[in-house]
């Protein structure tokens, strides 16, 4: 018996208000009723990574093992002016070899039709620096002030393509598991 798959969804913007609060906790329920997976939901906002310096010198311990031990992590990120907020960027840039070869899935949000589409594009560049390996497809909340109630329960899913994104992320994170664990880098030529 393998261990369950470890996916961890970080909610990537500290601001008040924010909508994708409720989109973060919906991807992250439907993760967890993925049978042989774990999952644990994360905020930017919480985690005791220092805003005064960068790198290895930021690094929060907890954060790092948790990212160590995720075999794919998925970010939810609004868009913010066509990008993503800087303190899911300072987040992501505290770690560097827990991300190594593993999966990674993006969950845009957006007050607009394109549910995100702008800030993902420009996060992806970012997410294959860092090591991670991007799946194709993606989540995109559209409208999200209409997609949910004051309560922050989905009021529509007709546009909601969860399933697919799963199912390609954790086939990716399984096969990176897998080549992480019994394929050498650079063997014999």
């Amino acid at each position: 018996m393998t261990r369950p798959l470890f996916v961890p969804v970080l909610l990537g913007t500290p601001r008040q208000g924010r909508m994708s609060e409720h989109a973060a906790r919906i991807v992250w329920e439907e993760v967890e009723k993925r049978p042989g997976v774990e999952t644990e939901l994360l905020d930017v906002a919480t985690l005791p990574i220092a805003v005064d310096d960068a790198g290895e010198s930021a690094k929060d311990p907890a954060f790092a093992e948790t990212m160590n031990r995720a075999d794919a992590l998925i970010v939810v990120t609004p868009e913010y002016n066509h990008g993503y907020a800087g303190l899911l960027k300072h987040v992501l840039d505290t770690n560097l070899k827990e991300y190594i070869h593993k999966a990674v899935g993006v969950v845009g949000v957006s007050a607009g039709v394109f549910g995100g589409a702008r800030a993902i594009q420009n996060l992806i560049p970012v997410l294959r620096e860092l090591g991670l390996v991007t799946i194709f497809w993606d989540v995109n909340f559209t409208t999200v002030r209409r997609r949910f109630d004051e309560s922050g329960n989905l009021v529509d899913d007709s546009f909601l393509a969860i399933d697919q994104f799963l199912d390609e992320l954790l086939w990716m994170a399984e096969t990176l598991r897998y080549g992480r664990e019994n394929v050498t880098i650079g063997g014999p030529s």
